[in-house]
C-alpha cells in the first residue's frame, strides 16, 4: 500500500509507501527537504501537516507539544496513514551532483585526546568535493552499515577532509582507528548531508554551543567565515566538556579569539580539574549567564542530545529565543545520525 503526497501550493506530488517517513519518500522521489540528524532531534525537517494524517513517535524532541497541536511535526519520523497535503518549510528538486560517492585514501590519524581521533582524508588526485561548512558525510562500511561524520575542514579544503572522531565501546569505525588504520588505507565516503550550516542573510549576532566533538562542524563554519572575512557579526563559542581534555583543540579556539575581530571563545567545565580557573557548570547554562536575552540572537548548537534539547527549551522558554532561530545538529550513535 502507498499514499500520495502533495506540498500544497505547488504542483509536487510524490508516493510514500506505507511504513515510509515522508522525507525518505521525497529523497526517493527526486526531492530534497531541508534535515539534519533524521532521529527527531534536532527539528530541521519540521513542517505542516496541511491535511491528511500521519503516525509519528509520541516524543520527539525537536518539535514542541504547542507545535504539534498546531499541525506541525518531523519529516524524518512521519509516516502517512493516508492520502496527506504537507507544508515543508522548502522543497526542491535533488541536484543529481548533490551527493558523491568517493574513495578517500587515509592520510593521517593523530589522537588529539584520549578518547578523540583526528583523521585526514584525501581524496583520489584531481577529485574535489563541494560541501557547505557544517554539513556531515557518511562512512560506508563492508557490510552496507553507514557511520556519519561532520567534516571539521572548511570548504576551501575540497581536496580531502578532517573528521573528529570519539572511541566509542564497541564502536566499528572508531574500533578500525584504534586497532588497523594505517596510511593509503581506503575508505569509502557518500557526502554531504544536512541542514547544519551558517545562514548568511542575516546580520543576528551568533552564539555557537558545542559540547564534546560538537566542535567539529563549528570548526568548519568558523574557518570558512574567517578565511571568506565574513566576520562583521558578533560571534562567540561556548564550548563544554567534562574536563580539560575534552577540549581537545581549546589552544586554536583561543588563537581565534586573539586574532579574529568580533570573535571570544568561553570554555565551560562540567567537572573541573584542580587549578581550572574558567567557567564551570553545563555550557548552555554559561550562555544563559552572559545572555539572559537571546533575543535578536542565532544559536548554532552540536554535540550531544541532551545538551541540544535543554539548550533548545531553556533558550526558548527563559531566554526568548525565537524558535526558527535555534539551529543545531545532533550527535548519536545510529547509522543514519552523526556521531562526531
Amino acid at each position: 500500500m502507498s499514499f500520495t503526497v502533495h506540498v500544497a501550493q505547488s504542483d509536487i506530488s510524490f508516493s510514500c509507501a506505507a511504513g515510509t517517513t515522508i522525507l525518505d519518500a521525497a529523497k526517493a522521489a527526486g526531492y530534497d527537504m531541508p534535515y539534519s540528524c533524521r532521529t527527531g532531534i534536532c527539528g530541521s525537517c519540521k513542517g505542516r501537516i496541511v491535511e491528511g494524517d500521519v503516525e509519528a513517535p509520541a516524543s520527539m524532541e525537536g518539535i514542541s507539544r504547542e507545535e504539534r497541536e498546531s499541525g506541525c511535526t518531523l519529516f524524518c519520523q512521519a509516516k502517512p496513514v493516508s492520502d496527506v497535503q504537507i507544508a515543508p518549510r522548502s522543497i526542491s528538486k535533488l541536484d543529481p551532483n548533490a551527493h558523491k560517492l568517493v574513495k578517500a585514501k587515509v592520510y593521517r590519524v593523530t589522537r588529539a585526546a584520549d578518547d578523540v581521533s583526528l583523521l585526514q582524508l584525501r581524496f583520489p588526485a584531481g577529485t574535489k568535493i563541494k560541501f557547505k561548512a557544517g554539513q556531515y558525510l557518511q562512512v560506508l562500511l563492508e557490510d552496507g552499515a553507514r557511520r556519519s561524520f561532520s567534516m571539521a575542514n572548511p570548504p576551501q579544503q575540497s581536496d580531502g577532509v578532517q573528521l573528529h572522531i570519539r572511541h566509542l565501546a564497541g564502536g566499528r569505525f572508531s574500533s578500525y582507528l584504534e586497532s588497523g588504520a594505517n596510511a593509503g588505507d581506503i575508505v569509502s565516503l557518500e557526502m554531504a548531508f544536512g541542514d547544519f550550516y551558517l545562514r548568511e542573510d542575516s546580520d543576528k549576532p551568533i552564539v555557537f554551543v558545542a559540547s564534546g566533538t560538537g566542535f567539529a562542524p563549528i570548526k568548519s563554519i568558523l574557518e570558512d567565515v574567517f578565511k571568506r572575512k565574513l566576520t562583521t557579526r558578533s560571534m562567540v563559542l561556548y564550548w563544554g566538556g567534562r574536563r580539560s581534555k575534552d577540549l581537545y583543540l581549546s589552544e586554536l579556539a583561543a588563537q581565534w579569539a586573539q586574532s579574529q575581530p568580533n570573535f571570544s571563545f568561553v570554555p565551560v567545565l562540567s567537572e573541573p580539574e584542580d587549578g581550572w580557573t574558567g567557567r564551570t557548570g553545563f555550557v548552555h547554562h554559561a550562555v544563559m549567564q552572559d545572555l539572559p536575552s537571546l533575543l535578536g540572537h542565532e544559536i548554532y548548537a552540536c554535540g550531544v542530545p541532551a545538551m541540544i534539547n535543554a539548550a533548545r527549551r531553556d533558550f526558548v522558554d527563559k531566554c526568548g529565543l525565537p524558535t526558527d532561530a535555534f539551529f543545531c545538529d545532533a550527535f548519536v550513535s545510529t547509522d543514519t545520525a552523526v556521531s562526531g
